[in-house]
């Protein structure tokens, strides 16, 4: 239990960051498992199309401290490769 008032109000702002972080994360997780759903069936423009609109999300997370810009930039490699293989 935190005893002064700077520390109840870190623990009011700890307990803000955490939602809006869970949120970020899970949208980072929700577009991320489309593209894998569109390899996965091995239907190419709907592979693009999800790529597309996962990239921005996966940088923005990068951004936002959601997750280390190298696994950003890592997650958007692999993902593009493996659309691109799509034949």
């Amino acid at each position: 239990m935190p005893n002064t008032t700077s520390a109840r109000k870190t623990t009011r702002k700890i307990t803000r960051r955490t939602a809006i972080n869970k949120a970020r994360r899970s949208l980072l997780r929700t577009v991320m498992r489309k593209v894998e759903e569109a390899i996965t069936a091995g239907d190419r423009s709907s592979a693009l199309s999800a790529l597309k609109e996962a990239e921005p999300v996966i940088v923005r997370s990068a951004q936002r401290g959601i997750i280390h810009r190298n696994t950003a930039s890592r997650k958007i490699s692999r993902l593009t490769h493996r659309v691109s293989a799509i034949s």
